[in-house]
């Protein structure tokens, strides 16, 4: 049931400019779907649906979508603020971080879904990346190093 309300709400917030909860309840209604405001609330949630400016300065539920070499803004920051340094052996790419940030610059690394990069852990200020080859970890240093930049 929870997968067709979904599907029902992206088919409906493709098809009508709906601003609040209240309407997406009323539409999801009219439809068969018998929700609270309570569940369309879980439902936008669940979906990751944002609010999205219209022409005429209103809002409307959206679909929150970002293309796949867009980063966030929270992760360039945490990349940018914990990083310190980088080296290479081959394949493996090492960064250092400010202490206590590794786990936090990792996860934004991982976040970025480079697809040269296979894998990573971090310790307390050292992170280790296996890269698919050396070429490829000079890839990925050209990329960091832009985003520190």
């Amino acid at each position: 049931m929870k997968i067709n309300r979904h599907a029902k709400i992206i088919e409906l917030i493709n098809k009508y400019h709906i601003e609040t909860q209240e309407e997406l309840a009323d539409y999801l209604n009219e439809e068969g779907f018998k929700v609270t405001q309570a569940t369309v609330s879980r439902d936008i949630r669940d979906l990751k649906l944002t609010k999205v400016p219209t022409d005429g300065g209103r809002q409307k539920y959206a679909i929150h979508q970002t293309a796949e070499t867009e980063m966030s803004d929270k992760y360039i920051r945490v990349l940018k603020d914990g990083y310190v340094s980088m080296d290479m052996a081959q394949n493996i790419l090492v960064i250092k971080t400010v202490a206590g940030m590794a786990m936090a610059v990792c996860a934004a690394i991982d976040s970025m879904k480079w697809n040269e990069v296979v894998g990573s852990i971090a310790g307390d200020d050292t992170i280790m990346c296996a890269i698919r080859s050396a070429d490829d970890t000079i890839k990925v240093m050209d990329k960091i190093s832009k985003i520190i930049l």
